[in-house]
């Protein structure tokens, strides 16, 4: 795998080239119309850009002979350089060099480029020199002659004048040959050095970058006909399963693997590409609170599927501006509890198993959890009841529910109740879970687990009656088997212990009645309990989204297995508990439970004793 440096340079050499070709075009069409604006302010633009790259890289060579270009085209553009037939052989041979200059990064090579350097610094000192150097010294010996003279001979004083003033009119005449001729001289070097050039530029070939540019979409369809490749795959594999001579599909197996995986990297893309935009987000969000607020980035370098970057870039928006609003303090507040006057925001990323965890942690006064709960009443979202048996992290998620927000007054970024509404719906559609942690005068970290891709998905096969369903193993905690003697009724549902814990636990098979209305009725989670027998053993699969955990029932376990998942369309798309479907080896579509969703409708369904759906 490749370092960051490597990375880095291999980006600007891509951008070096495209940037040489362009000089080289423009130049062209430059010399074709020497007085066109347009042509010199795009040279100038490029090699300013190029000159600024270099430097950050530190290729001296390319950044030194770019600088002096740029400022040749600054003169040109303030009319102090007319470009003749001279000026023009100069600057394609600096393109030439500049040419050499860049292939030397990958070849290592010695570019002479020192002479030309000099050349076109003899040009623009020969612009320079316009305004004769003489006028400086007329100006203090005009100065000199305003001091009080001595009582001495004036006599001989008046010839000294005499004299001088004549010397005074030959002075700037001398200085400006003197001038010429040391400007001569070095050009006459240069010449000579430049000679040097010549000899490796004169076996030059045209140089291609070794990076391509691929639209997003042709990416796209690349990963959409390897996931066609592996359901085809599995289902040869599948059908020689018995087969004696299975073993000769290994290597089919093993290359369709690499190949799929080899098209995920390519979609990778680095989060600081996202993060480094947020500076001037909080910077806004800070000035209109009137907060003095700094941002701090870390794990800039973790990669992640561009596609669940895009969906989550305007989330992350979101929590930058309720963590300024909602968490950093004003300055006098934060001086009153001890605290430097400038808040603290940090932005991180790392990978966390099979997935990335973005936080977003600020140094603030925390979340008032009596006045979340407090709110969470007065909206109906919860009762008093319930909220005793909610868990803390339980309570911290009401903030994401729809026209939530502890703001007495709408501000410009806050008291709307849209915008954590926003994240939990862009973290859900991806399959990622949010976490929330906060302490009293510390501050409120949110984290957010997301999936490293959304090409394929590691899942859990499980069978309901004829029919293979799969759940996604980034909600899977694990998998236990139970009797009905450990199973509760309470309220409309059913619970049991896990880990110490007081979970909801229910039949697949009620979840879908449920979800389709059929025979509903308060008691509907509990009717595959009733028809059970007292020494039936259960499969459960115990799933966790945010923080809440369920037990799903099941007939049958079946393997663990990575698939590509594809969307439900209409009128399909209306199937709250499905997230997708897929092709399993054996050619039948094996649907993806949607444990987000299901989580919600049984937290609704079993504590809130609300109708759903």
């Amino acid at each position: 795998m490749k370092s960051n440096d490597e990375e880095y340079r291999e980006i600007f050499l891509a951008e070096a080239l495209e940037n040489f070709e362009e000089i080289n075009k423009v130049l062209t069409q430059l010399e074709k119309k020497p007085t066109d604006t347009a042509y010199i302010n795009t040279l100038f633009r490029i090699t300013h850009t190029m000159k600024g790259n270099a430097t950050a890289m530190g290729f001296e060579g390319i950044s030194s002979l770019t600088h002096v270009m740029e400022d040749l085209f600054g003169e040109v553009r303030n009319k102090k350089i007319e470009l003749d037939s001279e000026i023009f052989a100069a600057l394609f041979k600096a393109v030439d060099v500049l040419e050499a200059l860049i292939g030397a990064i990958k070849t290592g090579q010695k570019v002479q480029f020192r002479g030309i350097q000099t050349k076109l610094k003899v040009i623009i000192e020969r612009a320079t020199t316009d305004t004769p150097s003489g006028v400086a010294s007329e100006k203090e010996e005009d100065s000199d002659s305003l001091k009080p003279e001595s009582s001495k001979d004036t006599n001989s004083k008046k010839k000294e004048k005499a004299t001088s003033k004549d010397k005074k009119n030959n002075k700037p005449k001398q200085e400006e040959k003197e001038s010429l001729k040391v400007i001569e001289e070095i050009l006459d070097d240069a010449e000579a050095e430049e000679e040097e050039v010549d000899l490796p530029l004169s076996d030059s070939k045209i140089v291609v970058s070794d990076l391509v540019h691929v639209p997003v979409r042709k990416l796209d369809n690349l990963l959409n006909l390897v996931g066609e490749l592996i359901i085809e795959r599995d289902r040869i594999l599948a059908s020689y399963s018995t087969n004696a001579h299975s073993s000769e599909f290994s290597r089919l197996n093993r290359i369709s693997s690499d190949l799929q995986y080899s098209v995920m990297d390519v979609r990778l893309v680095q989060v600081g590409f996202l993060f480094n935009k947020f500076h001037r987000v909080v910077r806004d969000a800070a000035n209109l609170e009137s907060k003095k607020v700094r941002l701090e980035l870390s794990g800039v370098d973790t990669e992640i599927d561009r596609n669940i970057l895009q969906i989550i870039s305007d989330s992350l928006i979101h929590l930058i501006r309720n963590s300024v609003s909602h968490g950093i303090e004003p300055p006098e507040e934060r001086e009153a509890h001890n605290k430097a006057e400038e808040g603290v925001i940090s932005l991180s990323a790392f990978n966390d198993s099979d997935g990335v965890v973005i936080e977003i942690k600020d140094d603030g006064k925390g979340i008032d959890i009596e006045k979340v709960k407090k709110k969470a009443i007065e909206n109906g979202l919860v009762t008093q009841e319930l909220l005793s048996l909610m868990s803390m992290d339980e309570v911290l998620l009401m903030i994401f529910e729809p026209g939530f927000s502890t703001r007495e007054q709408v501000s410009a970024l806050s008291g709307r109740g849209v915008g954590m509404d926003v994240v939990k719906k862009a973290t859900d559609s991806i399959g990622g879970n949010i976490k929330v942690t906060t302490q009293e005068n510390e501050g409120t970290t949110i984290r957010l687990k997301l999936p490293a891709s959304m090409a394929v998905k590691g899942t859990l096969l499980c069978m309901l009656e004829d029919q293979t369903y799969a759940i996604p193993l980034s909600y899977t905690e694990a998998v236990v088997s139970l009797y009905k003697k450990d199973l509760h009724k309470l309220s409309n549902g059913l619970v049991s212990t896990y880990l110490g814990k007081t979970i909801s636990v229910v039949f697949l098979k009620d979840l879908f009645d449920l979800s389709n209305g059929k025979n509903l009725h308060k008691r509907i989670l509990q009717s595959g309990f009733d028809h059970l027998h007292a020494e039936a053993q259960l499969h459960v699969v115990i799933v966790s989204h945010n923080g809440r955990i369920i037990g799903l029932v099941v007939d049958k376990l079946l393997q663990q297995k990575e698939i590509v998942e594809k969307p439900l369309f209409k009128p399909l798309d209306n199937i709250k508990i499905l997230s997708g479907v897929t092709i399993l080896g054996n050619g039948k579509v094996c649907p993806v439970l949607n444990i987000a969703s299901i989580n919600n409708m049984i937290f609704t369904a079993t504590l809130a004793n609300q109708k759903v759906y």
